[in-house]
């Protein structure tokens, strides 16, 4: 069932308790605690994302009699066969504590000057309890699970969770991107309809009664699931791979939904749902839940074939072709592609606008929010789109692709999209199609000559396909040529620019300026701003001085590329 947005990021998932042993995210191997301090979030921002992103959250604050100024710098789970144990800033999760139970624990907390314990149920007197020992008291819902407590709050703290995180991994990140597309609230769920992963949402009144429910349980109640069932949505989800709407049911409190299956060999994997909230879902919203089909069919066969993970495909077999380090036929067989069909790749570079945003941790995170985009949109576009990073760079390979136009048009579309919901500026890069997948290193390298065209200069435009730009790019790479290797300029015109510095002329500009008006004195004049006679007499004294026959079509041509060389 759709479900409640979340503060909670791609990499964090609910955390686990083991019977016995205290749990802490600072907790270092061999079971001793760490030392290290960490900047920790204010206790009022971990709050908000404990109150529940749908305003009715599993968390609320019970007893703070000292203000909620404190911070808080580590999670600690808490089981209850062990003694209490806190440090400074620390939140405790007082693992099946209740009442009366809870007091040792809350007495310790407050007494090792820990931020917060958080314990099931309401209790008069643990709120007194609390107020005594100077710790802020937090009452989680009966309902709720302590898994998704602990998730909500490392993810506040952007630190790990104690335990392997479980199956879910890069699908936050997927329904975050999916609901950044659509504008509406999702959720990834496996076909026995347990949530897997979802969208965060902009403000209580996004979600609707079916959300507000789902939160608590990560799983749809069983009464919104027998009428999905009898409205007939979980038979087409399972038969097809169409999108289902879900029409809004205001009596029950359902808003306007859609829905796609994810399959893999004809197999029902799981469930993408996407719930309108005030504004309409975008336009293209059912064919961007097509590509986050595809792409989660990916993740959920994963989930099911764990032992053989390696095996499958991965962005290290598509990075492989990118880079020529994979054997084409080795890929194509990981990746279900004809090794014998044509391949095109487009390339993408995140720009750096302002020195914050060219920070290392800035670019990083800029790539990976690109990439989660980038893999949504072109699944959307294109059934075998393979999308992968080398370096800086993110890689779309798309085998048996349409005409160099349509592509060039999603490279523009992602760069908008990037711009619109991610706040990026992105340039994109089509490179030249090649033969076959064998091939697909070069296809890389091309696009990646339009990509450095864009950073030096030489190509003013954000978007663009080689074959548009190759003038531009062969000009660029010929001038760095030069530049690199001097031995290879002519000095003669070296001494004519040396001659301009020292005498305060002009010599070598009025050449240059005749050789691009193609030998036409009066249009270069016009540019010049001189009488044609200025230039003519220019002209021949640049020949007087180096020696050099401006009639001479070879010596005309080194000269236009050399006298554009910086000096």
């Amino acid at each position: 069932m759709p479900q409640p947005g979340s503060t909670q990021p791609a990499s964090t998932q609910p955390a686990s308790t083991q019977s016995g042993s205290t749990q802490s995210a600072s907790t270092q191997p061999g079971g001793t605690q760490s030392t290290s301090t960490q900047p920790g979030v204010p206790l009022r921002e971990l709050l908000a994302a404990l109150g529940g992103p749908v305003g009715d959250g599993p968390v609320r604050v019970a007893a703070a009699a000292g203000g909620l100024e404190g911070v808080v710098r580590h999670v600690t789970i808490l089981d209850p066969e062990e003694e209490p144990h806190a440090m400074p800033g620390d939140l405790l999760l007082a693992v099946g504590l209740r009442g009366r139970a809870a007091v040792g624990t809350v007495r310790a907390a407050g007494a090792a000057g820990a931020a917060a314990v958080a314990v099931k149920g309401e209790h008069a007197a643990l709120r007194e309890v609390a107020d005594s020992a100077g710790v802020v008291l937090l009452s989680v819902r009966p309902e709720a699970r302590w898994e998704q407590v602990a998730a909500l709050a490392h993810a506040a703290l952007d630190e790990p969770p104690d335990a392997e995180p479980p199956d879910g991994g890069d699908l936050f990140s997927l329904a975050q991107t999916t609901a950044m597309l659509t504008g509406g609230g999702v959720s990834i769920e496996d076909s026995a309809n347990r949530v897997l992963a979802y969208s965060r949402t902009t403000g209580p009144d996004e979600a609707d009664e079916l959300r507000r429910l789902s939160i608590l349980g990560w799983q749809g109640p069983e009464e919104y699931l027998a009428r999905l069932r009898d409205w007939g949505v979980f038979h087409r989800l399972r038969t097809t791979t169409e999108v289902v709407a879900v029409e809004e049911r205001p009596d029950l409190g359902i808003r306007r939904r859609l829905a796609v299956g994810v399959h893999a060999g004809g197999r029902w994997l799981g469930t993408i749902w996407v719930q309108e909230g005030r504004q309409p879902l975008a336009d293209r919203a059912e064919e961007v839940l097509l590509g986050a089909a595809r792409v989660a069919m990916l993740h959920l066969v994963r989930r099911r074939t764990r032992p053989a993970a390696e095996a499958g495909p991965t962005r290290e077999s598509v990075a492989g072709l990118l880079t020529g380090t994979v054997a084409a036929r080795t890929a194509a067989a990981q990746l279900g592609l004809d090794p014998v069909r044509p391949v095109l790749v487009l390339g993408f570079a995140v720009h750096a606008s302002t020195p914050d945003e060219s920070s290392e941790s800035s670019q990083e995170l800029a790539r990976t929010e690109l990439a989660n985009l980038v893999s949504v949109y072109a699944a959307a576009r294109h059934s075998h789109a393979q999308v992968a990073a080398v370096g800086p760079r993110l890689y779309v390979l798309l085998s048996a692709p349409p005409a160099e136009a349509v592509v060039l048009g999603w490279a523009h579309e992602i760069a908008a999209a990037a711009h619109g919901h991610l706040g990026l500026a992105v340039r994109g890069a089509v490179g030249d199609p090649v033969p076959s997948l064998a091939r697909t290193a070069a296809a890389r390298e091309s696009a990646d000559r339009v990509l450095d065209a864009m950073a030096s200069g030489d190509v003013s435009a954000e978007v663009a396909a080689l074959s548009e730009v190759r003038p531009e790019v062969l000009h660029g790479e010929i001038q760095a040529l030069l530049t690199e290797h001097q031995e290879i300029r002519d000095p003669r015109l070296i001494a004519l620019r040396a001659h301009d510095a020292e005498h305060d002329t002009e010599y070598a500009a009025s050449v240059l300026g005749w050789l691009d008006a193609l030998g036409d004195v009066r249009a270069a004049a016009a540019a010049l701003h001189i009488h044609p006679n200025t230039l003519r007499y220019r002209i021949k004294r640049a020949g007087e001085l180096t020696g050099l026959d401006w009639a001479d079509p070879k010596t005309r041509l080194l000269a236009a590329l050399l006298l554009r060389l910086p000096g």
